[in-house]
């Protein structure tokens, strides 16, 4: 913990600790409702028509007041600021994350040291925009002279999630092409999306960086095989194109220089669909929707860097998740968006903040003196309530829910848009109000159950109540308002690294794996083990016998 922040963590942590003056303990909820009836006014906030409603957490005025004392402590301004000027944030790499600058304008001025990031960002933005347009209006075909129709991004992690989101989420069929995301280096994800499409008609982009991830290059691999054989060697380069900075490698594959689109080591994957990773989305939804896209994000940056601490959307959500975490020991996090549109940001989402989040040391490397990110995961609702549900119910340990609903669909089916945001909002109001064991009692008694029934069934029946909610609420879900909602919780999370003075945009604990994969791999090809754990060793052995019909 910086040393200028550990005075106000403390008064967040004895708020925690405390009753209210009403008697009540800090993580009732339903206490506050009753004390004040313009709470919902006090503690919702609009920006660009996108609604954040924290009534439904224990936040009171004066734990809000703490947070936003612990925000100005640890610098939060200032520190988010020096991210936006291009400082390296990210120390252990040294280099700076400015996502920003993917969706600002072409004079914002973003810059990497001596770089003019922003004039960089235009010019891969107008390549990307003469591609795009150049496939769609059929300039731009496939080795046998037919349209694509299709297209296949292969990537991993935020190659492949925050793009697949997007698709799924505005995708309709008067998009200009259909996209396929393929990121599991299992074949059997190829195997599913293969029947699907025609090599004839299909281009390929290949997602990564270094072009070196290999699953992505397993995959590929499978892929350029597969279009080798319909459209021949020769034409295998008109089908490819490439999302990444190693042009050697990239001309190797058969890929032309003019066919790759970069990014800089400033763009993070897991904040980079706004780059050229989101080439399969001007390509399939069109450059008007990519557009739309972007200009979201953008108001919702300009918000964040503008707007005061006490109005600020991505801020308030940051001081939210402290409270919870910190403050209330909620070490998890249920994503679920009543939208079936938003069905993979919660997928998204877990990438964004835990592997941005799921630190345990501080920006010097000391042991972090607090908690850090929650486990995040989640469904669609109405989906999530015939599930997990239940446990947000009533499990021992209450888990904070973030409810996006979306208010106008775009459907003519009212009735069941109806049913959809009544079952959103009847279940905020259900995990804030819960219901007593003397209520459950009434209303059996009412509904003339017997006594003994009563005694055997109420104590099932009951609802512990106070268990957290965070609303957000879209007018409409369209290109701009996601746009919104997913740099919302980007800037969100740069708030909580910020917070927890952690590094939000490094992610070492994905290398210790990549790490032994090589010699395990080699294993498996049937060249000698070097030294393994026992268990590992074992199943080398189990899955050898397997393998041979042992």
């Amino acid at each position: 913990m910086a040393q200028h922040g550990t005075s106000a963590w403390s008064a967040v942590m004895a708020l925690a600790r405390a009753e209210r003056p009403d008697g009540s303990a800090a993580a009732s909820i339903r206490p506050l409702f009753a004390a004040d009836p313009e709470r919902f006014a006090r503690f919702s906030w609009a920006a660009d028509g996108l609604l954040l409603d924290l009534s439904k957490t224990s936040l009171s005025p004066a734990v809000l007041a703490a947070l936003l004392d612990l925000a100005r402590a640890m610098d939060l301004p200032g520190r988010r600021d020096a991210m936006a000027a291009g400082a390296a944030v990210n120390v252990t790499e040294g280099r700076a994350a400015l996502h920003l600058a993917l969706r600002a304008p072409a004079r914002a001025g973003f810059r990497v040291g001596a770089e003019d990031a922003s004039a960089e960002v235009h010019a891969t933005l107008a390549r990307m925009r003469e591609f795009a347009v150049a496939v769609q209006d059929g300039r731009l075909r496939g080795a046998t002279g037919e349209r694509f129709t299709d297209v296949l991004n292969i990537g991993i992690g935020g190659s492949d999630l925050g793009p697949a989101m997007v698709a799924r989420a505005l995708w309709t069929p008067a998009a200009p092409l259909r996209a396929h995301y393929l990121g599991n280096v299992d074949a059997h994800a190829w195997e599913e999306i293969r029947p699907r499409l025609d090599p004839r008609r299909t281009l390929v982009l290949v997602a990564s960086k270094t072009f070196t991830t290999q699953e992505t290059m397993t995959n590929a691999a499978l892929v350029r095989g597969w279009l080798a054989a319909a459209v021949g060697e020769a034409g295998v380069g008109g089908h490819l194109a490439a999302l990444s900075t190693n042009l050697a490698a990239t001309a190797a594959f058969g890929i032309a220089p003019e066919r790759v689109f970069p990014f800089r080591d400033w763009v993070g994957g897991r904040f980079s669909l706004w780059s050229s990773i989101g080439l399969s989305l001007a390509i399939a939804l069109g450059w008007e929707a990519f557009d739309r896209l972007l200009a979201g994000a953008r108001a919702m940056d300009a918000h964040f860097l503008g707007a005061p601490l006490e109005a600020n959307l991505p801020v308030l959500l940051a001081l939210a998740e402290v409270w919870h975490v910190d403050g209330l020991g909620l070490g998890a996090r249920a994503v679920l968006p009543y939208d079936e549109r938003l069905a993979r940001l919660p997928a998204h989402l877990q990438q964004v903040e835990m592997e941005s989040l799921g630190k345990q040391v501080t920006l010097a490397g000391a042991p972090v003196a607090q908690r850090t990110g929650p486990v995040v995961f989640g469904e669609p609702g109405t989906n999530s309530q015939h599930s997990f549900m239940q446990l947000l119910h009533q499990g021992t340990t209450p888990v904070p829910a973030d409810i996006i609903l979306v208010a106008n669909p775009a459907h003519p089916h009212a009735d069941s848009h109806r049913k959809l945001l009544a079952n959103g909002l009847a279940q905020a109001a259900a995990l804030m109000r819960g219901k007593t064991l003397a209520e459950v009692r009434a209303e059996m008694a009412a509904a003339g159950t017997a006594e003994a029934e009563i005694a055997r069934l109420a104590p099932h029946r009951v609802f512990p109540g106070d268990r957290p909610t965070t609303t957000l609420l879209l007018p409409r879900l369209d290109a701009f308002t996601l746009g919104q909602l997913v740099a919302l919780y980007e800037n969100k999370v740069a708030c909580l690294g910020i917070l927890w003075d952690i590094n939000a945009f490094d992610q070492w604990g994905v290398e210790l794996g990549k790490q032994l994969t090589g010699p395990i791999l080699r294993a498996l090809e049937g060249a000698p083990q070097k030294a393994q754990d026992g268990s590992t060793a074992g199943l080398l052995a189990a899955i050898g016998r397997a393998q041979s019909g042992g």
